[in-house]
């Protein structure tokens, strides 16, 4: 998300699994851009998910591993958060 633009919103859904938050959606948005960012589940369980957000743990396209790449990259233009 290239831009001038100093201020951004990180929003982001996620699922409780015990005592972690894994985080399954993330969007950075400013006021001239935005991106959206699906995770795969990190574990191998049944297909399940959540009636309240729509969130399912089968959607996603990005390695959960990957997570952290992702954000950074995606702040990358920003100086100040």
């Amino acid at each position: 998300m290239a831009g001038a633009c100093r201020e951004v919103v990180i929003d982001f859904e996620l699922l409780r699994r015990q005592n972690e938050m894994v985080v399954k959606e993330l969007c950075v948005a400013s006021t001239t851009a935005s991106e959206k960012f699906r995770f795969k589940s990190p574990y191998k369980i049944a297909d399940h998910g959540s009636t309240d957000n729509d969130i399912n743990w089968a959607e996603g396209h990005i390695v959960y591993s990957d997570c952290h790449a992702v954000v950074t990259e995606a702040l990358a233009s920003f100086a100040h958060l």
